[in-house]
């Protein structure tokens, strides 16, 4: 019976993990919202606010440089490299399951309330 309740510990440890390295990829975000075991956890919870901020941050940055033409239409892609960066930064962190906040935007996932 403790085997059985090891292996379950485990795999709950696991998934955890997994949706905090995929919410990074929208992935985990959605399986957040969706499983109620997941939610219950405080560490794909900070990774998923972190995903959710980038994505916020990411969205209204090339909404305001399309509308500045040439020099803003330069600068998306060079914003969209940032934003690769950043998860790339996240998903390492949640890789060795750290709870660190993404460089300059991670501090406004707090704000988040759910």
């Amino acid at each position: 019976m403790p085997e059985e309740q090891n292996k379950e510990v485990v795999k709950s440890a696991d998934n955890n993990k997994l949706c905090a390295i995929l919410s990074y990829l929208l992935i985990g975000v959605v399986w957040y919202f969706v499983d109620d075991k997941i939610k219950k956890n405080e560490f794909a919870k900070f990774h998923v606010k972190q995903a959710i901020i980038l994505l916020i941050a990411s969205v209204i940055a090339n909404v305001v440089l399309a509308l500045i033409p040439i020099l803003g239409w330069m600068l998306i892609p060079v914003l969209n490299l940032a934003v690769l960066v950043l998860a790339v930064i996240g998903i390492i962190n949640a890789i060795n399951n750290e709870k660190k906040e993404l460089p300059y935007i991670g501090q406004y996932a707090n704000k988040l309330k759910f």
